[in-house]
């Protein structure tokens, strides 16, 4: 399979291995991803495969792709890549979460929520009709400030997907966190959530883990009400513009079906200072594509002070460490919004901050939200996701002014770097 070997979300970066079968004694082996052709059936043929060959596999996928995780030893491997149902067998790559270590800050509003015109000091929107999938560390199933339930558990498949790390509850909180009168607000106050369980407690994983998550978002979206899913996980790869059938992307596969299904995705842009074209899910132009950006007080006009978790930045200018778009592709599908020392629920209580763009992303999810219904239908409702993604851009642009945006903007660019627009959630 031709791609990089590791796989990150926003921030912090740590690998680890997920569940794995038994390879043949005494082979060589390795952990990978098994993906059928379309149009054979993936339960029957997971069956006939694994029975064939002895595998034991450790995710079986039958919604977002047809296909099998498993062990391989090479003689596996290659019978495997060789049978006239199989279109590729690729490595089951590391994948891993990003964010800071926390730090002891909060407030009711967050800076953020405010900039992106999600709540003011005095008022907040209401819960968005649909439910989010958050696929991420988990989310705190007890935190009394997020409306979360279970959705799947892909790093221990028998367990609830309880977060064990903190990032998840970070994130969903930043989308969703109630209006309550105590801890924060988030974007959608009170959306109901699903916590997805895609990286383990040091925020890592495998690309198995996150067919898994998508396979599992894919195959409840329509029972469920799912029209969005934040997904601030981020790994080295690129789009060719035909759903990884062309560069054997798994990933990619799963994630054009899922929107298929009618799943709005929201990708982190990534934090490594360059183009998003070689960070995946990112680069796909089926996701929206979410830069950071740097508010502090919740306002426009670069009036506010420095981040204090992270030194470089400055208030209403793009935040140094995102990644942007640089060609007409991905600029087509990408959206900015607040990510530097963001404020929100901690795992087990309280607040905890974060900066990355893995904490952009959850505020355009919220909006995303938003735009699909608050109360009634909104205007993405009855949208395709791609529509919708167009969509929550064109008003985003059509809220901008010189007065209103920041440092990095279209309006005050900065020579091949598009950041984009920021969030609009105030036009919902």
């Amino acid at each position: 399979m031709r791609r990089a070997a590791a796989l990150c979300a926003a921030c912090a970066c740590l690998v680890v291995a997920g569940a794995v079968s038994a390879p043949v004694a005494g082979a060589a082996s390795g952990r990978y991803v098994v993906v059928f052709h379309e149009g054979y059936d993936p339960v029957a043929t997971t069956n006939r495969l694994v029975g064939a060959f002895g595998i034991r596999p450790s995710f079986r996928y039958d919604a977002a792709l047809g296909g099998f995780a498993a062990v391989l030893s090479d003689s596996q491997r290659g019978a495997l890549a060789a049978d006239p149902a199989v279109d590729f067998v690729g490595e089951d790559v590391a994948v891993q979460a990003s964010g800071t270590a926390p730090l002891a800050a909060g407030e009711t509003v967050p800076p953020g929520i405010r900039r992106v015109g999600a709540a003011t000091l005095t008022e907040a929107h209401g819960a968005a009709d649909a439910p989010v999938a958050v696929l991420d560390s988990g989310v705190d199933l007890r935190n009394a400030d997020l409306n979360a339930v279970s959705g799947k558990n892909c790093v221990s498949t028998t367990a609830t997907a309880q977060d064990d790390n903190g990032h998840g509850t970070n994130v969903a909180g930043i989308l969703a966190a109630r209006n309550a009168g105590s801890g924060v607000t988030g974007v959608a106050p009170g959306t109901r959530i699903y916590s997805v369980k895609v990286l383990n407690s040091k925020n890592s994983g495998t690309l198995s883990q996150i067919l898994c998550g998508i396979d599992w978002v894919t195959a409840n979206a329509a029972a469920l009400g799912i029209k969005v899913a934040n997904i601030s996980v981020q790994g080295s790869g690129a789009n060719d513009n035909d759903c990884g059938n062309r560069n054997n992307d798994a990933w990619h596969k799963a994630i054009c079906r899922s929107v298929a299904a009618g799943v709005t995705y929201v990708a982190s842009a990534g934090n490594s200072k360059t183009t998003l074209d070689k960070t995946i899910p990112a680069a796909y132009p089926e996701v929206l594509a979410v830069t950071a950006m740097t508010d502090t007080d919740g306002l426009a006009g670069a009036k506010g002070g420095a981040p204090k978790c992270k030194s470089g930045e400055a208030d209403d200018r793009y935040a140094s460490f995102s990644n942007y778009a640089a060609n007409a592709t991905a600029i087509a599908h990408t959206l900015a919004a607040p990510g530097t020392c963001v404020v929100s629920d901690k795992l087990g209580g309280g607040t905890s901050t974060y900066y990355g763009t893995s904490q952009a992303a959850p505020h355009a999810a919220g909006t995303l939200a938003l735009c699909f219904g608050s109360g009634g239908a909104g205007p993405c409702a009855g949208l395709t996701p791609s529509q919708a993604i167009a969509r929550v851009r064109a008003d985003a642009a059509a809220a901008a002014a010189i007065a209103t945006g920041f440092a990095g903007d279209p309006l005050r660019p900065v020579s091949g770097k598009y950041f984009g627009h920021l969030a609009a959630a105030a036009a919902y």
